[in-house]
């Protein structure tokens, strides 16, 4: 998006938008939890589930921070390049999943649902919490949907 005046190097910028990703043409959302899945996978190897959770917490809190950053300098109130939100729900999401391909392809896919439809009060949020927070909590309560319903889904893959 041309119409932000932070440039993609501006440390708000790069994270709102989780190093570009939230530029790609077409879904950012999608783009975005795309680019989060090998960080989570990477968190999850060294730190396990529980360190996936601290850092999706983690990142929602840089999240607040950088997303209002990007919303005040553009005058825009949810740009669709941030995706840092994304990021926080989708690792939220995969703190409940094992280190397998099925187990994270059906966590993204879960996540996106939600984060799409958002049920409430994902959808209360997005209406009526403004700015940084507004952005990111809505994806976090996607996340927990997700998640929850992936920890009982699993029993079930192949």
């Amino acid at each position: 998006m041309n119409d932000n005046p932070l440039p993609l190097r501006h440390p708000a910028r790069l994270l709102a938008t989780w190093f570009g990703a939230g530029l790609a043409r077409g879904a950012p959302g999608t783009w975005g939890s795309i680019a989060a899945l090998p960080f989570a996978w990477g968190i999850a190897w060294f730190a396990g589930p529980t360190g996936l959770l601290i850092s999706a917490f983690a990142i929602l809190a840089v999240g607040i921070w950088a997303s209002n950053a990007v919303t005040q300098a553009s005058g825009i109130k949810d740009p669709g390049e941030i995706v840092i939100d994304e990021v926080a729900g989708q690792w939220l999401t995969l703190a409940f999943a094992p280190l397998d391909p099925m187990a994270y392809a059906l966590g993204f896919a879960l996540f996106r649902l939600f984060d799409i439809t958002k049920p409430w009060p994902a959808n209360w949020i997005d209406r009526n919490v403004s700015g940084g927070a507004g952005i990111m909590l809505d994806d976090i309560v996607a996340g927990a949907y997700a998640g929850i319903l992936l920890y009982f889904l699993l029993p079930y893959l192949p």
